[in-house]
Protein backbone atom coordinates (compact mmCIF):
# COMPACT_ATOMS: atom_id res chain seq x y z
CA UNK A 1 0.00 0.00 0.00
CA UNK A 2 1.01 3.66 -0.06
CA UNK A 3 1.73 5.93 2.99
CA UNK A 4 3.10 8.32 4.59
CA UNK A 5 5.80 7.43 6.97
CA UNK A 6 8.65 9.10 8.40
CA UNK A 7 11.66 6.89 9.52
CA UNK A 8 13.46 9.24 12.05
CA UNK A 9 12.19 11.27 14.35
CA UNK A 10 12.21 15.24 13.03
CA UNK A 11 10.80 18.28 10.95
CA UNK A 12 8.50 18.02 8.15
CA UNK A 13 11.06 16.71 6.17
CA UNK A 14 11.34 13.23 7.30
CA UNK A 15 7.91 12.86 5.63
CA UNK A 16 7.72 10.52 2.45
CA UNK A 17 5.33 8.88 0.70
CA UNK A 18 6.25 5.47 -0.23
CA UNK A 19 5.34 1.95 -0.52
CA UNK A 20 4.54 0.13 3.35
CA UNK A 21 3.24 -3.48 3.79
CA UNK A 22 -0.31 -3.93 4.42
CA UNK A 23 -1.42 -3.81 8.19
CA UNK A 24 -3.84 -6.45 9.41
CA UNK A 25 -6.67 -6.36 11.87
CA UNK A 26 -6.28 -8.25 15.39
CA UNK A 27 -9.16 -9.59 17.44
CA UNK A 28 -11.72 -6.49 17.90
CA UNK A 29 -10.31 -4.31 14.96
CA UNK A 30 -11.48 -4.15 11.47
CA UNK A 31 -9.52 -2.63 8.15
CA UNK A 32 -10.41 0.35 6.30
CA UNK A 33 -9.72 1.47 2.90
CA UNK A 34 -9.00 5.16 3.39
CA UNK A 35 -10.40 7.54 1.98
CA UNK A 36 -9.11 10.45 4.08
CA UNK A 37 -7.26 10.88 7.67
CA UNK A 38 -7.24 13.83 9.87
CA UNK A 39 -4.22 15.70 11.10
CA UNK A 40 -3.79 16.35 14.28
CA UNK A 41 -1.35 18.07 17.30
CA UNK A 42 -0.55 14.78 18.22
CA UNK A 43 0.29 13.71 15.03
CA UNK A 44 3.26 16.46 15.09
CA UNK A 45 4.23 16.22 18.46
CA UNK A 46 4.63 12.66 17.87
CA UNK A 47 6.72 12.95 14.56
CA UNK A 48 8.90 15.45 16.08
CA UNK A 49 10.07 13.15 18.87
CA UNK A 50 8.55 16.26 21.27
CA UNK A 51 6.86 13.05 23.23
CA UNK A 52 8.59 10.13 22.69
CA UNK A 53 8.89 9.29 26.16
CA UNK A 54 5.39 9.34 26.93
CA UNK A 55 4.15 8.27 23.43
CA UNK A 56 6.99 5.75 21.43
CA UNK A 57 6.40 4.27 18.22
CA UNK A 58 8.22 1.93 16.26
CA UNK A 59 10.08 3.91 13.33
CA UNK A 60 9.54 4.39 10.41
CA UNK A 61 6.06 5.06 11.34
CA UNK A 62 3.00 6.08 9.71
CA UNK A 63 1.25 9.57 11.20
CA UNK A 64 -2.42 9.68 11.81
CA UNK A 65 -4.72 8.37 14.58
CA UNK A 66 -8.32 8.80 12.67
CA UNK A 67 -9.45 8.53 9.68
CA UNK A 68 -12.76 7.57 7.13
CA UNK A 69 -13.30 4.76 4.56
CA UNK A 70 -14.48 1.61 3.40
CA UNK A 71 -14.58 -1.80 5.88
CA UNK A 72 -12.23 -4.08 3.58
CA UNK A 73 -11.49 -6.79 6.40
CA UNK A 74 -12.76 -7.65 9.71
CA UNK A 75 -10.80 -8.48 12.91
CA UNK A 76 -11.86 -12.10 14.99
CA UNK A 77 -14.75 -11.23 16.86
CA UNK A 78 -16.18 -8.19 15.37
CA UNK A 79 -19.89 -8.06 15.09
CA UNK A 80 -22.18 -5.00 13.93
CA UNK A 81 -20.06 -4.11 10.84
CA UNK A 82 -19.86 -5.69 7.14
CA UNK A 83 -17.49 -5.30 4.63
CA UNK A 84 -18.56 -2.60 2.19
CA UNK A 85 -19.61 -0.36 5.25
CA UNK A 86 -18.12 3.44 5.11
CA UNK A 87 -16.92 4.31 8.69
CA UNK A 88 -14.69 6.64 10.76
CA UNK A 89 -12.68 6.06 13.77
CA UNK A 90 -9.16 5.74 15.07
CA UNK A 91 -6.62 3.31 15.61
CA UNK A 92 -3.42 3.80 17.95
CA UNK A 93 -1.19 6.62 18.18
CA UNK A 94 -0.28 5.90 14.43
CA UNK A 95 -1.12 4.53 11.66
CA UNK A 96 -4.09 6.32 9.36
CA UNK A 97 -2.32 8.43 6.59
CA UNK A 98 -1.96 5.46 4.40
CA UNK A 99 -3.93 3.43 1.89
CA UNK A 100 -5.19 0.75 4.24
CA UNK A 101 -5.18 1.41 7.97
CA UNK A 102 -6.64 -0.43 11.24
CA UNK A 103 -9.18 1.18 13.58
CA UNK A 104 -9.91 -0.17 17.22
CA UNK A 105 -13.10 1.95 17.58
CA UNK A 106 -15.38 3.24 14.86
CA UNK A 107 -19.09 4.44 14.07
CA UNK A 108 -20.91 4.64 11.26
CA UNK A 109 -19.94 7.39 9.39
CA UNK A 110 -23.42 10.06 8.49
CA UNK A 111 -24.23 9.74 4.87
CA UNK A 112 -24.68 14.22 5.66
CA UNK A 113 -21.43 14.17 6.22
CA UNK A 114 -18.62 14.38 3.13
CA UNK A 115 -15.00 12.32 3.61
CA UNK A 116 -13.22 15.27 4.55
CA UNK A 117 -15.76 16.10 7.75
CA UNK A 118 -15.76 12.49 8.90
CA UNK A 119 -11.76 12.29 8.66
CA UNK A 120 -11.82 15.38 10.85
CA UNK A 121 -14.72 13.62 13.37
CA UNK A 122 -12.50 10.94 15.01
CA UNK A 123 -10.68 12.66 17.40
CA UNK A 124 -11.83 15.83 17.77
CA UNK A 125 -15.27 14.40 18.53
CA UNK A 126 -14.46 12.01 21.51
CA UNK A 127 -11.52 14.14 23.14
CA UNK A 128 -14.59 17.21 23.37
CA UNK A 129 -17.16 14.47 24.41
CA UNK A 130 -14.32 13.50 27.14
CA UNK A 131 -14.27 16.94 28.22
CA UNK A 132 -18.10 17.86 28.33
CA UNK A 133 -18.84 14.32 29.78
CA UNK A 134 -16.12 15.23 33.01
CA UNK A 135 -18.41 18.60 33.77
CA UNK A 136 -21.89 16.74 34.14
CA UNK A 137 -25.44 17.28 32.86
CA UNK A 138 -24.97 20.11 30.16
CA UNK A 139 -28.68 21.55 29.57
CA UNK A 140 -29.74 24.63 31.02
CA UNK A 141 -25.82 25.67 31.95
CA UNK A 142 -23.49 28.43 31.15
CA UNK A 143 -20.64 27.06 29.32
CA UNK A 144 -17.44 28.88 28.68
CA UNK A 145 -15.26 26.79 26.13
CA UNK A 146 -11.90 28.28 25.97
CA UNK A 147 -10.03 27.84 22.35
CA UNK A 148 -13.58 27.41 20.88
CA UNK A 149 -12.12 27.72 16.78
CA UNK A 150 -9.84 24.65 16.94
CA UNK A 151 -10.74 21.32 15.61
CA UNK A 152 -11.77 20.06 19.35
CA UNK A 153 -13.04 23.35 20.25
CA UNK A 154 -15.48 23.64 17.19
CA UNK A 155 -16.51 19.74 18.39
CA UNK A 156 -17.17 20.87 21.53
CA UNK A 157 -19.41 23.87 20.70
CA UNK A 158 -21.81 21.60 18.61
CA UNK A 159 -22.10 19.36 21.04
CA UNK A 160 -22.70 21.06 23.64
CA UNK A 161 -25.06 23.29 22.11
CA UNK A 162 -26.90 20.02 21.06
CA UNK A 163 -26.80 19.13 24.39
CA UNK A 164 -28.87 22.18 25.36
CA UNK A 165 -26.18 24.34 26.98
CA UNK A 166 -25.44 27.78 26.32
CA UNK A 167 -22.13 28.79 25.20
CA UNK A 168 -19.58 31.27 25.09
CA UNK A 169 -16.83 30.77 23.08
CA UNK A 170 -13.30 32.34 22.99
CA UNK A 171 -11.36 33.06 19.81
CA UNK A 172 -9.46 35.48 18.16
CA UNK A 173 -11.88 38.46 16.82
CA UNK A 174 -11.14 36.83 13.03
CA UNK A 175 -13.01 33.65 14.26
CA UNK A 176 -16.13 34.95 15.76
CA UNK A 177 -18.24 34.91 12.93
CA UNK A 178 -17.32 31.13 12.54
CA UNK A 179 -18.10 30.67 16.27
CA UNK A 180 -21.80 32.60 15.95
CA UNK A 181 -22.60 29.98 12.86
CA UNK A 182 -21.67 27.59 15.17
CA UNK A 183 -24.61 28.68 18.00
CA UNK A 184 -21.64 30.05 20.41
CA UNK A 185 -21.56 33.73 21.86
CA UNK A 186 -18.16 34.54 20.72
CA UNK A 187 -15.59 36.57 22.90
CA UNK A 188 -11.86 37.25 23.24
CA UNK A 189 -9.26 35.19 25.34
CA UNK A 190 -6.68 36.89 27.33
CA UNK A 191 -6.83 39.73 29.66
CA UNK A 192 -9.95 41.30 31.06
CA UNK A 193 -12.00 37.96 30.16
CA UNK A 194 -13.58 38.04 33.27
CA UNK A 195 -14.70 41.23 32.89
CA UNK A 196 -16.35 40.69 29.70
CA UNK A 197 -18.39 37.07 30.88
CA UNK A 198 -20.43 39.71 32.87
CA UNK A 199 -21.37 41.30 30.69
CA UNK A 200 -22.05 38.14 28.41
CA UNK A 201 -23.59 36.20 31.44
CA UNK A 202 -25.03 38.31 33.77
CA UNK A 203 -26.17 35.18 35.89
CA UNK A 204 -22.47 33.84 36.00
CA UNK A 205 -20.68 31.22 33.76
CA UNK A 206 -21.20 27.56 35.32
CA UNK A 207 -18.75 25.34 33.86
CA UNK A 208 -16.05 25.74 31.78
CA UNK A 209 -13.81 23.29 29.02
CA UNK A 210 -9.84 24.30 28.20
CA UNK A 211 -9.19 22.91 25.18
CA UNK A 212 -6.29 25.47 24.48
CA UNK A 213 -3.28 24.85 27.42
CA UNK A 214 -2.95 28.73 27.23
CA UNK A 215 -2.34 28.94 30.91
CA UNK A 216 -5.67 30.00 31.33
CA UNK A 217 -6.94 27.57 33.61
CA UNK A 218 -6.43 29.36 36.82
CA UNK A 219 -8.86 32.27 35.41
CA UNK A 220 -11.16 29.72 34.59
CA UNK A 221 -11.50 28.21 37.96
CA UNK A 222 -11.81 32.10 39.30
CA UNK A 223 -14.77 32.57 37.06
CA UNK A 224 -16.39 28.98 38.05
CA UNK A 225 -15.87 29.58 41.17
CA UNK A 226 -14.36 25.49 41.59
CA UNK A 227 -12.00 23.55 39.93
CA UNK A 228 -14.34 20.90 40.22
CA UNK A 229 -16.41 22.64 37.36
CA UNK A 230 -13.44 23.33 35.03
CA UNK A 231 -12.16 20.05 32.86
CA UNK A 232 -9.02 20.48 30.40
CA UNK A 233 -7.94 18.16 27.40
CA UNK A 234 -4.56 19.80 27.12
CA UNK A 235 -2.90 21.55 30.67
CA UNK A 236 -2.07 18.48 31.83
CA UNK A 237 0.62 20.00 34.63
CA UNK A 238 -2.18 22.84 35.34
CA UNK A 239 -4.65 20.26 36.00
CA UNK A 240 -3.18 18.02 38.38
CA UNK A 241 -1.80 21.33 40.38
CA UNK A 242 -5.33 22.91 40.09
CA UNK A 243 -7.75 19.90 40.84
CA UNK A 244 -9.54 20.76 37.46
CA UNK A 245 -10.75 17.30 36.02
CA UNK A 246 -8.39 16.40 33.19
CA UNK A 247 -10.23 14.41 29.80
CA UNK A 248 -7.67 12.00 27.88
CA UNK A 249 -9.28 10.90 24.39
CA UNK A 250 -9.97 7.58 24.18
CA UNK A 251 -11.05 4.72 21.04
CA UNK A 252 -14.11 4.62 22.53
CA UNK A 253 -16.91 3.34 19.62
CA UNK A 254 -19.50 4.68 21.99
CA UNK A 255 -18.65 8.53 21.62
CA UNK A 256 -17.91 8.16 18.09
CA UNK A 257 -21.74 6.53 17.90
CA UNK A 258 -23.15 9.65 19.75
CA UNK A 259 -21.18 12.11 17.55
CA UNK A 260 -22.49 9.84 14.20
CA UNK A 261 -26.28 9.98 15.76
CA UNK A 262 -25.96 13.45 15.94
CA UNK A 263 -24.45 14.27 12.70
CA UNK A 264 -26.91 12.38 11.01
CA UNK A 265 -29.73 14.46 13.17
CA UNK A 266 -27.66 17.71 11.19
CA UNK A 267 -26.38 18.71 14.96
CA UNK A 268 -23.04 18.38 14.49
CA UNK A 269 -20.55 19.00 10.97
CA UNK A 270 -16.87 18.65 11.71
CA UNK A 271 -15.74 21.91 10.24
CA UNK A 272 -12.28 21.51 7.71
CA UNK A 273 -10.40 24.32 7.24
CA UNK A 274 -8.54 22.69 4.75
CA UNK A 275 -7.73 19.53 2.87
CA UNK A 276 -4.47 18.31 1.48
CA UNK A 277 -3.40 15.59 -1.18
CA UNK A 278 -1.54 12.97 0.05
CA UNK A 279 1.59 14.06 -1.51
CA UNK A 280 1.38 17.51 0.34
CA UNK A 281 1.42 15.76 3.77
CA UNK A 282 4.33 18.16 4.60
CA UNK A 283 2.29 20.81 3.69
CA UNK A 284 -0.03 19.66 6.03
CA UNK A 285 1.88 18.85 8.89
CA UNK A 286 3.44 22.39 9.24
CA UNK A 287 -0.08 24.23 8.82
CA UNK A 288 -1.00 22.12 11.85
CA UNK A 289 2.35 22.85 13.31
CA UNK A 290 1.14 26.64 13.28
CA UNK A 291 -1.63 26.26 15.19
CA UNK A 292 -4.80 28.62 15.56
CA UNK A 293 -6.49 26.62 13.17
CA UNK A 294 -10.83 26.91 12.17
CA UNK A 295 -11.33 23.87 12.90
CA UNK A 296 -9.42 20.78 11.38
CA UNK A 297 -6.78 19.60 8.76
CA UNK A 298 -7.37 16.66 6.62
CA UNK A 299 -5.62 14.57 4.22
CA UNK A 300 -7.26 13.37 1.14
CA UNK A 301 -5.68 9.37 0.67
CA UNK A 302 -7.90 8.78 -2.24
CA UNK A 303 -10.16 9.81 -4.69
Amino acid sequence: MRAVRYHEYGGVETLVVEQAPDPRPGPGEIRIRVAAAGVNPVDWKVRSGAVHEVLPVDLPAIPGRDAVGVVDETGEGVQGVSIGDRVFGLGGVTGATAELAVLSAWAPAPTTWTDEEAAGAGLASVTAMGGLKALGPLKGRTLLIEGAAGGVGSAAVEIAVAQGATVIGTASERNHEFLTSLGAVPTTYGTGLAERLATLAPDGVDIALDTAASGSLPDLVAIVGDPARVSTIADYANAHRLGVRLANAENDSTLLAEASELGRQGRYTPRIERTYPLERIAEAHAHAERGHTRGKIVVRVSE
